[in-house]
């Protein structure tokens, strides 16, 4: 099958800077679109960025100017993130459309999730 594993999260102080990753392995023909999404306690979850195949990308109005969505040829995207603010505050899941080798259809996989903490 497909994973999704996350790296980069943590904590760090309002105006610092954190940069996530997600490298997507397995049985994988191709990557479609991937995103990433954050959902902080209490609230539901969103989608904070998304990059097409073509590295087109959309941003929520919240982090547009701070957050840099990018992938690499090697199915690895990531998130950088400038200007952290406590809002910000949540866990942060990485999610792929994959087309997969075996079956020659495509699947939607999420990744375990990774904390960011922004403290005032």
């Amino acid at each position: 099958q497909v994973q999704l594993v996350e790296s980069g999260g943590g904590l760090v102080q309002a105006g610092g800077s954190l940069r996530l990753s997600c490298a997507a392995s397995g049985s994988i023909f191709s990557v479609d679109a991937m995103g990433w999404y954050r959902q902080a306690p209490g609230k539901q979850r969103e989608l904070v960025a998304s990059i097409t195949a073509g590295s087109s990308t959309n941003y929520v109005d919240s982090v547009r100017g701070r957050f840099t969505i990018s992938r690499d040829a090697r199915n690895t995207m990531y998130l950088q993130m400038n200007s952290l603010k406590p809002e910000d505050t949540a866990v942060y899941y990485c999610n792929a459309r994959v087309l997969l080798k075996d079956t020659y259809t495509y699947t939607r996989y999420w990744g375990q999730g990774t904390q960011v903490t922004v403290s005032s």
